[in-house]
């Protein structure tokens, strides 16, 4: 399961698929990265890069 590491030890997950320019995705109370699975799935195989992530206290 793919994370970074933030300063206080915290652990974020995130979605990093596909290669070319990136657009990241950032959700809202209550749901996770997965929420933008669809259109992460379509922009990846039109050759963008797509990241996702959960944020504190939300999903993994």
């Amino acid at each position: 399961m793919p994370t970074i590491t933030m300063v206080d030890g915290t652990e974020i997950y995130y979605k990093d698929w596909g290669k070319g320019q990136p657009v990241v995705f950032s959700h809202g109370w209550p749901l996770t990265a997965d929420a933008w699975e669809d259109q992460m799935l379509f922009l990846a195989d039109h050759g963008y890069r797509c990241i996702a992530h959960d944020r504190r206290g939300h999903g993994r």
